[in-house]
């Protein structure tokens, strides 16, 4: 569930119309929901209830700080995949005692950032980070706590470009290579084994690719112990996907989820983390954005809005739909007819939607594009110099811009030209 919902015929957030904030921010702008946010972690820590665990949100999925403060002020940890990441987790609060820093790509110097601040562990892809690791922390005399990602050989079933638990992609360490990588852990000075890590991919709208991986988990945790470790934790990765569509098909609900965990890997006695990002922040958080022109095209409408593929990328990049409503909610039984709904970007690619049924709308009107929480602003870009859009944050009644719209000189003044020229 979500907070957007119609009232008196204005689409809001919470209890703010979605105009009010328009005419105090401009548009387009992302506006997330606290109640939500609120709601959605708690669904997972209910779900994993009465196991000893960490619900680590995926700060990749929605990374501002505002945000990350809410969800830490709850208790919840945070999965970090860069140094950035890690400084925004910490800016918003949460301890190194709470952070996750995973990723395939993690430089020394993120390594002595996070072992200087402090961290839950470091989720370990290769045998060549795993080295790297050893030597930073001893170097610093530090011990860096580790769990090794390992990849289970499980397809997903999800979209090819966020499928990452199969044999070939760039994740983790093979399944048939763990004991031997374990075994080299053990022995190098610095590392203290925790657990296993496991993430098969994102937006997974069924739990028997999880059960297969978490099963396997569950033996490899089994001859792990054999071998001598004390593996107590294990990080189940995140990947639970949403609805983005208002049909009758959902993916599983985080109950589920949890009761498959449980019968999987609840008999080890391990803490169990998992690593929740879109599931959590995708549903919160809608892009509002100004129709600029109806356009009639040769055998089609065009409804270009100002809204365009940098400020959301999912449609260009994964071809991802996303409900586009009227802010104005449409009287009853009105019409609706089929637009392409594009952006004002120099690219045929600039599109969020084609053939669409939509009510008619006009210059000026507001719409509002569901499930835009997660990937959205962190994904923008400045593309054409068009301005990072604002975040707005709302809480019952009131709403904060959580990042601003930057002016066109604060753009411009971050480049420079040479003193040749």
């Amino acid at each position: 569930m979500d907070h957007f919902l119609y009232k008196n015929g204005t689409l809001h957030a919470e209890d703010v119309p979605l105009p009010d904030i328009a005419a105090q921010v401009g548009t387009p702008f992302y506006v997330y929901s606290t109640a939500t946010l609120e709601r959605h972690y708690q669904l997972f820590t209910e779900a994993l209830s009465p196991l000893p665990h960490l619900v680590c949100f995926a700060i990749k999925s929605l990374s501002n700080i505002a945000v990350l403060k809410v969800l830490g002020d709850l208790g919840a940890g945070m999965d970090v995949v860069s140094g950035g990441e890690y400084r925004r987790a910490k800016a918003a609060g949460v301890p190194g005692s709470r952070i996750v820093f995973s990723g395939v790509g993690k430089t020394r110097e993120e390594m002595r950032l996070a072992l200087e601040g402090g961290v839950r562990q470091f989720n370990v892809e290769s045998e060549p980070e795993l080295r790297a690791l050893s030597e930073v922390a001893a170097s610093m005399g530090a011990t860096a706590p580790i769990a090794l990602r390992i990849n289970p050989d499980v397809d997903a079933k999800t979209h090819e470009k966020i499928a990452t638990g199969k044999k070939d992609n760039k994740f983790g360490i093979p399944i048939d290579r763990a004991r031997a990588v374990y075994a080299e852990a053990a022995r190098l000075p610095g590392i203290d084994v925790v657990g296993i890590d496991v993430h098969i991919g994102s937006q997974l709208t069924a739990l028997e690719p999880f059960e297969l991986a978490f099963t396997k988990v569950a033996e490899l945790t089994e001859t792990l112990r054999g071998d001598g470790h004390n593996i107590r934790r294990l990080d189940l990765g995140g990947g639970l996907g949403i609805p983005y569509t208002r049909s009758n098909e959902a993916p599983p609900l985080p109950l589920d989820y949890g009761a498959m965990i449980k019968r999987t890997v609840g008999h080890l006695g391990c803490e169990i983390e998992i690593e929740p990002g879109r599931l959590i922040s995708g549903n919160a958080g809608l892009l509002v954005s100004s129709v600029i022109y109806v356009k009639q095209g040769e055998g089609r409408d065009f409804l270009i809005v100002d809204a365009a593929m940098n400020d959301l990328a999912r449609p260009s990049m994964y071809g991802a739909h996303h409900d586009i409503v009227p802010v104005v909610e449409p009287a009853p039984a009105t019409a609706a007819q089929e637009f392409d709904v594009v952006g004002p970007v120099c690219e045929t690619g600039d599109t969020f939607a084609r053939h669409r049924p939509l009510t008619p709308l006009s210059e000026g009107d507001l719409v509002a594009f569901r499930s835009a929480g997660a990937y959205g602003a962190v994904m923008a870009s400045e593309y054409n110099t068009r301005p990072l859009i604002p975040e707005v944050l709302v809480k019952g009644d009131q709403f904060a811009v959580i990042r601003a719209r930057p002016s066109f000189d604060e753009i411009l003044n971050r480049d420079t030209i040479p003193t040749w020229m």
